[in-house]
């Protein structure tokens, strides 16, 4: 995970290419990169400024009995399936950025088949998301 400053930084790198783009299109995505990385980079400066007034749940107060490692899996499956169903507004450099990323979660390699696998299922999920 990014801390702000890097945050910052990768906004800062999309800003300067927009003023270098190769028309208005590229332009625009750049632009809207450069929002996207500031937003997180104040979000992330949000949570480390009230961390110690934000909510965290302690093992006892899990009423399921949930482990953390079963609570995390489903915070990350819900935020995946909610990135599926707004893939197509997501810019397309960063479609490949998160694509690249999540190929790379696997074992090295494997990491060809786990390609394969998350575009099949992006191409099946195509209509889903629009």
């Amino acid at each position: 995970m990014f801390n702000p400053k890097q945050y910052r930084d990768k906004a800062a790198e999309y800003s300067a290419r927009g003023k270098t783009a190769n028309g208005p299109d590229q332009a625009h995505e750049f632009r809207q990169l450069q929002k996207s990385f500031a937003a997180l980079a104040d979000n992330e400066q949000w949570l480390a400024d009230h961390h110690q007034s934000t909510v965290s749940i302690t093992p006892r107060d899990r009423s399921n009995g949930a482990t953390i490692v079963e609570e995390e899996e489903h915070i990350l499956r819900c935020l995946g399936a909610a990135l599926i169903m707004q893939w197509n507004t997501v810019p397309i450099k960063l479609r490949r950025e998160l694509f690249d990323n999540a190929s790379s979660m696997g074992e090295l390699l494997q990491t060809a088949e786990l390609r394969a696998q998350i575009a099949r299922f992006l191409h099946r999920h195509e209509r889903d998301a629009a």
